[in-house]
């Protein structure tokens, strides 16, 4: 692994940690500020909604400007609003405090896939973004094993103070390193264009959008991460309430689950992908469809599982988030193999702004939600005015089962894109040119 890879790799794994330990510290929350559930999954869907519209600007820049500092200044913000959170005396200062912490999080996918894209040439790429891509479960876990246990030492707010310290030694490494050029990796590709002054002028967006394949990508992201932010938000909280383990064993074993198949699922993914792109063009879109339909039954056998029996639903809970961690390594690497280096960071931006925005930054509100409705209809159904505690567990369990039924979805869409991927691909080579091996 390359230096440069070794270092952005790095980043995700805090970016994913700072935008995930929320998910740790929910309960401790939730009983501070006396929050529903509906309100806690809006600290993680109204963020996200503000990701995707700042991250469009923010992609067009990653094309123009230097990926390096857009990076740099990116990480800067959203660890410097992770630990102000601690600060937070209201629910309402801790929504704007995690408001900021997206916006800066919002440079990363951008630049960081681009700047792998003209690191690495097709035939290699799937594995680099995989190996990229596994900061999701890692810093997943870590922000659980870390975040849970610092919790119920020290309190929530001394968590997030230690969920931004690692920026402090990352922003420096980040900025010794060399940007390549842009197109570097690939034999043909449509390097942009320059301004009088030199400068990357900006690519429009339209012939993004006009990419088949694209749509039915973007509709896969809407439903991959309305799981994944649904159980990144509530899966710690499913085993405190539905399960009665501690804040702190809810964390660890959340964070042993989520580091173990993320990363078994993103080291297959990549290691997969670079080989059946060799076989078949839509070999990659493919695999994430299969690795989607394993994932719903697994989810909903994990899920059925008896209160208390914690192992056995974790186990095959995070096995099902195993197998959709897939999607990184082999749909990332399929959307650069349909569109040129020159629009890379536009594209990742286009991608996360409409499939957010289309759904997925709604799993964490469309959970709570569900599961308030549920709580309250069980104690209904009990003869209870009041859904105590003992009914938010039942809710929640309940609402739950929203996941296997997106990733029988999930598995749907996929295999549709699959169908117009090689049509795609053979468009991207048709209008591609010759690589001018210059940097920017």
């Amino acid at each position: 692994m390359s230096r440069s890879l070794a270092v952005l790799f790095a980043i995700n794994i805090l970016n994913f940690y700072d935008r995930q330990v929320l998910g740790a510290l929910l309960e401790p929350i939730r009983k501070e500020f006396h929050l529903s559930d509906t309100q806690l999954g809006a600290l993680g869907t109204w963020p996200i909604v503000l990701y995707a519209l700042v991250g469009l600007p923010l992609g067009r820049l990653a094309d123009s400007r230097s990926r390096k500092r857009l990076l740099g200044a990116g990480v800067a913000v959203w660890a410097s609003l992770t630990g102000l959170g601690g600060l937070a005396r209201t629910y309402t200062t801790l929504l704007f405090s995690r408001l900021g912490v997206y916006v800066g999080e919002a440079a990363c996918a951008p630049a960081a896939t681009s700047w792998i894209g003209d690191l690495f040439p097709a035939e290699r790429r799937a594995r680099a973004l995989a190996i990229f891509m596994l900061g999701v479960p890692i810093g997943g876990a870590l922000s659980y094993a870390i975040g849970g246990p610092a919790a119920q030492a020290w309190g929530w707010r001394a968590a997030l103070v230690v969920a931004a310290l690692p920026a402090v030694l990352l922003i420096p490494a980040l900025l010794t390193l060399d940007e390549p050029a842009r197109g570097a990796s690939d034999a043909t590709a449509g390097l942009p264009g320059r301004d009088r002054r030199g400068a990357v002028t900006a690519q429009p967006v339209w012939p993004i959008l006009r990419i088949p394949t694209m749509w039915w990508i973007i509709a896969s992201g809407a439903l991959v991460n309305f799981n994944l932010y649904a159980l990144a938000t509530f899966f710690p909280a499913f085993l405190t309430r539905y399960h009665g383990l501690s804040v702190a064993r809810a964390g660890l074993w959340s964070g042993f689950g989520y580091g173990a198949a993320g990363i078994a699922g993103g080291l297959i993914a990549g290691s997969w992908g670079d080989r059946v792109i060799h076989k078949r063009k839509d070999g990659r879109m493919l695999s994430a469809s299969a690795a989607a339909l394993v994932a719903a039954p697994v989810a909903l056998i994990g899920i059925r599982q008896p209160a208390g029996a914690a192992a056995a639903s974790i186990a095959l809970i995070m096995i099902a988030y195993g197998f959709l961690n897939m999607y990184y390594g082999l749909v990332y690497s399929a959307i650069h193999d349909i569109v040129a280096p020159a629009v890379r960071g536009m594209t990742m931006a286009v991608y996360f702004l409409t499939m957010y925005l289309c759904g997925a930054s709604f799993g964490p509100l469309i959970t709570g939600r569900l599961s308030d409705y549920l709580a309250r209809a069980a104690a209904h159904a009990a003869g209870s005015t009041i859904a105590g505690e003992a009914f938010r567990a039942i809710g929640l369990h309940q609402a739950m089962y929203v996941i296997p039924i997106m990733s029988a979805g999930l598995a749907l869409v996929l295999f549709a894109g699959s169908r117009t991927i090689a049509a795609d691909m053979a468009r991207r080579d048709a209008g591609a040119r010759p690589v001018a091996q210059s940097a920017p």
